[in-house]
């Protein structure tokens, strides 16, 4: 079995020893660039392996400190399980330590251990006043307990310590899930002789192989899975919570299209969205209050994208407090319920606030109707069940996706499975790949049975409503296809009954008085007095056409096989029509190529007539058009 996959996240302020600490854990120099070894800071992110024991490998990512680089400094926050906060014991508490607080607070990292680095630069009393004044900064976060070591990396001093309270804290954090979806956020992008383009980021969820088909979202670019390597370990298979490199293959596969902030995921599934509706907590201290409409980066994994904030209570969210707005994205991304994000000012730029996505795909929303702030905090609070039946009910008519229910409500697949089993034997129902909630689906039946009660009512000559305006009454937009389900299930349980593509309640028949049975049987009188040359339906006498049970008389007569409909206006008698055809076959069976004055032969009819008898004819196969006319069908020998 594989032991526990984690990454540990650096944060702090410049030139506190970050990357100097990361070295003494792990014995690499995560400054790679030239222009970070002559400046002596980190610019970009850097990455090294750090192994405590057996069982316990933790990918680091050392972030630049730098104001100039909290941009590069959130790509790498993104991924943290936990986060080693490091503050120089000489300085102290200082504004990017503050920042980058805030920042892996609203990223939800849970998990955290303190290095007050530089011990040996201070007086054994200067200490006490340090780590009082970083519990200080700590209070009221969830970080207020976390472990605190003083170390020194020129003298070795508290590497050790650190590295048990790093392996305690580890034991605590959840093992990112193999088993869920495949998503790799992508924070390096590089091309290497002999292998092609190569990226590199933190795998979130899933399990990585070589030769899986792949998409980089958003942008839609396919490739294949080359390659693959863990900590400059080429291996078969990578997992959730390891830092990969991928090589990827593919025609449109270049460092244009594979960049930072392209999210590698397996193909299938996942969409990119322009909006994400969310809960939005504002960073206090900073004076900056969100308002309605207001312009701000989103940070989500490594992407940042341009955005207006839609407050969907109220016109502002202050500092400190948290609210509901969807964020309307300049560029899509690729999101997912659960995910976290931070938003930063436009101009000038600084950390502002963050929050939890809780719609991924979401409908363009301005304000919350009443109930629904309740649904979403279902979504991101409740257990599966309740999360995938409080984004069905959001979903009302439109329904889910089915293979969209992990990114749609957080959930792995096999979670998201057993949630929609349990709520499908609560009334929920899967119609063409669509999840529908138990209430939508109590709100459809109760329209069937409406209008099939409603047309028996208004239509009583008729047999029942047809299947087709029955799928009309259920607003899905999917075809029908809820619709086809419920009247199966209505039809195996005896409540419905559908013949010759006429719904009805079961053992329903039309209703008929003495009078209008007389009428049918003059109108059959008449049909079959014209044979083929009927008339139209306009054409009928004044006594006939004055009457409003016309067509209810006229479709009855079809239903029960007594006259056949051949256009919309144009009946005839169904035993003379159907002699007409007879003749047809026989007399003409095998021709080719026939003309209107070929079929005159057998069918002295008018032009008028011959054509819909013809197109009827098309219509049920006897005949068929050819380049040269119509074809009779072969006759076959008796």
């Amino acid at each position: 079995m594989r032991g526990k996959r984690l990454i540990l996240g650096t944060a702090g302020h410049i030139d506190h020893g970050k990357t100097a600490l990361v070295k003494s854990l792990t014995g690499v120099d995560t400054d790679r660039l030239q222009e970070e070894k002559a400046r002596g800071i980190t610019i970009e992110l850097g990455f090294a392996d750090f192994t405590p024991r057996e069982d316990l490998r933790m990918g680091v990512v050392d972030v630049p400190g730098h104001e100039g680089f909290i941009r590069n400094m959130l790509a790498g926050a993104t991924g943290m399980d936990l986060v080693l906060l490091v503050v120089a014991a000489d300085e102290g508490v200082m504004p990017q330590t503050r920042e980058h607080l805030e920042i892996v607070r609203l990223l939800g990292v849970e998990k955290m251990v303190v290095a007050l680095t530089k011990s040996d630069l201070v007086e054994e009393e200067w200490l006490p006043l340090v780590e009082e004044e970083v519990r200080e900064a700590l209070r009221g976060s969830p970080y207020g307990a976390a472990p605190m070591v003083a170390t020194s990396t020129l003298t070795g001093a508290g590497i050790d310590t650190l590295k048990d309270r790093l392996v305690e804290v580890a034991e605590g954090v959840e093992r990112r899930s193999s088993e869920d979806l495949v998503r790799l956020p992508i924070d390096r992008a590089f091309t290497v002789r002999g292998t092609g383009t190569v990226v590199t980021g933190t795998l979130w969820s899933g399990r990585l192989s070589i030769g899986d088909a792949v998409v980089l979202q958003p942008s839609g670019v396919r490739g294949r899975v080359r390659g693959l390597q863990v900590h400059g370990t080429s291996v078969e298979h990578a997992g959730a919570g390891e830092r990969t490199a991928v090589a990827i293959t593919g025609g449109e596969i270049d460092l244009d299209t594979a960049e930072r902030g392209q999210v590698l995921v397996a193909e299938g599934t996942w969409r990119a969205t322009g909006m994400l509706t969310a809960m939005l907590r504002v960073v206090p201290g900073t004076g900056w209050t969100v308002k309605h409409g207001q312009r701000v980066r989103v940070h989500l994994g490594t992407t940042e994208v341009m955005a207006r904030v839609i407050t969907l209570e109220g016109s502002e969210v202050p500092p400190g407090e948290e609210g509901w707005v969807q964020l309307r994205l300049e560029r899509p991304l690729l999101g997912r319920t659960g995910d976290r994000f931070v938003i930063r000012s436009y101009s000038p730029v600084t950390t502002i606030g963050g929050g939890i996505v809780v719609e991924s795909l979401p409908p363009k929303r301005k304000r919350l109707r009443e109930g629904e702030a309740s649904e979403l905090n279902a979504i991101i609070h409740g257990d599966a069940e309740s999360a995938l039946c409080a984004a069905l009910r959001l979903a009302s008519w439109r329904g889910i996706a089915v293979d969209e229910i992990p990114i749609r409500v957080g959930l792995p697949p096999e979670e998201g499975r057993a949630a929609q089993a349990a709520l499908s034997e609560a009334g929920a129902r899967e119609a063409g790949g669509r999840l529908f909630d138990g209430s939508i689906v109590e709100a459809a039946r109760a329209f069937m049975d409406d209008a099939v009660d409603a047309f028996h009512r208004d239509e009583p000559l008729r047999a029942g409503i047809t299947v087709e305006l029955l799928r009309q009454t259920v607003p899905t937009h999917d075809q029908g296809r809820l619709a086809d389900v419920l009247l199966s299930e209505a039809v195996a349980s005896g409540t419905l009954e559908v013949r010759d593509s006429s719904v009805s309640r079961p053992g329903y028949e039309p209703v008929i008085t003495d009078r209008q049975r007389m009428v049918m049987d003059q109108l059959l009188d008449l049909y079959r007095e014209a044979g083929l040359a009927a008339p139209m339906v306009s054409e009928l006498p004044e006594t006939f056409r004055d009457r409003d049970d016309l067509w209810p008389l006229l479709k009855l007569l079809e239903s029960r096989g007594r006259l056949v409909a051949l256009e919309n206006e144009l009946f005839m008698e169904a035993e003379g029509f159907a002699a007409a055809a007879e003749r047809v076959a026989t007399e003409l069976a095998g021709a080719t190529g026939l003309g209107p004055s070929d079929f005159r032969k057998v069918l002295p009819v008018t032009r008028k007539h011959l054509i819909p008898i013809l197109s009827h004819f098309d219509q049920t196969g006897l005949t068929t058009r050819g380049p040269d006319g119509r074809n009779v069908a072969t006759r076959e020998p008796k």
